[in-house]
């Protein structure tokens, strides 16, 4: 089995930090930590299985995915060579192509 690397785009690396921020803003910073960290794992299946998210219903393109981890979707690119992480966003939040 080949595996693909996983790269964190920064719009995604910014999102966590934004979550993070947010909760130690709310006085829980152990929940912003735990919930980043349980989102880097989560994105750890991916290297050996990339179509294992849904087809991001908004897009309907084969190559941009996402897996839930809630209240967040990881939203990711299947390209060739390399998976990446693009946004990590709350599960509500209708995504919008740029």
């Amino acid at each position: 089995m080949i595996l693909k690397p996983i790269e964190f785009a920064e719009s995604a690396l910014c999102d966590l930090e934004d979550i993070f921020t947010w909760y130690t803003g709310q006085q829980v910073p152990n929940v912003g930590e735990r919930l980043v960290r349980e989102l880097f794992a989560r994105t750890e299946q991916l290297a050996a299985f990339p179509e294992s998210g849904r087809i991001v219903p908004e897009f309907g393109v084969k190559t941009i995915r996402e897996l839930i981890h809630p209240p967040f979707r990881l939203v990711y690119r299947i390209d060739p060579a390399v998976i990446w992480i693009v946004r990590v966003w709350r599960s509500e939040r209708l995504l919008a192509m740029p």
